[in-house]
């Protein structure tokens, strides 16, 4: 969007896609973001994202309208199930180091199709006839696999929910430490990578497991969230 700040902190980015998400959620779009396809011909000649996005593939989870935001303000990567695999790490890189964007946000989401689909693996101990599928299952499920050995294994609907989390957390994990180049901006250049996972019900996008580098930045978290 033509007003929107160039060069956000991480903290200052989220801050940007929480007002985003709660406009979204009461069913309130802005104005800027409306008239940011107007905004096609000048962003053809280059892009300043404000924040990374990886997230599932998921119809119901479209990033920018979700966080409310126009042309050019996200940099989206989107795989069934949010897994985190070599060129998803890629595609951070090059965002984060290109156009100096300063935070990533791992979303999952409530009922994904992807975690259903490994614990229904990991409790039928029955493959996919698909080893392209069984690529994005055998991803996720080692951040899953120790719920089945719990009474979650029991309750569906509380086995879902915690595995979600838990595949949320892993894909964050992957990002943080999978890159040398990535753990040296979170380190020093002040790279915030966050949890976050989207209810399908409400719209609502919860925030979790922050990461922060900068001493200074913690009391201000309380504030922003």
């Amino acid at each position: 969007m033509s007003d929107q700040p160039k060069n956000l902190t991480g903290l200052e980015a989220l801050k940007h896609l929480k007002e985003g998400n709660e406009r979204f959620a009461s069913n309130v779009r802005s104005l800027d973001v409306l008239l940011s396809q107007s905004q096609r011909g000048e962003l053809a000649k280059g892009q300043n994202p404000s924040a990374i996005v990886l997230g599932c593939s998921d119809s119901r989870v479209p990033a920018e309208m979700v966080f409310d935001q126009g042309f050019g303000s996200l940099f989206v990567i989107r795989v069934a199930g949010n897994v985190v695999a070599p060129s998803q790490i890629g595609s951070i890189e090059y965002a984060a180091t290109r156009y100096n964007t300063r935070l990533v946000i791992v979303m999952g989401h409530t009922h994904c199709g992807a975690v259903n689909a490994t614990i229904e693996e990991l409790r039928n101990k029955k493959s996919s006839p698909s080893s392209n599928l069984m690529s994005i299952v055998q991803r996720i499920a080692p951040a899953i696999a120790t719920l089945m050995d719990t009474p979650l294994k029991d309750d569906p609907d509380a086995l879902m929910r915690h595995a979600v989390r838990a595949n949320i957390r892993a894909a964050t994990s992957h990002v943080r430490h999978g890159s040398a180049i990535l753990e040296h901006l979170i380190a020093n250049e002040d790279l915030l990578v966050v949890s976050a996972e989207y209810s399908l019900e409400t719209g609502k996008v919860d925030f979790f497991d922050l990461d922060l580098n900068l001493v200074e930045a913690t009391a201000n978290v309380e504030r922003l969230l």
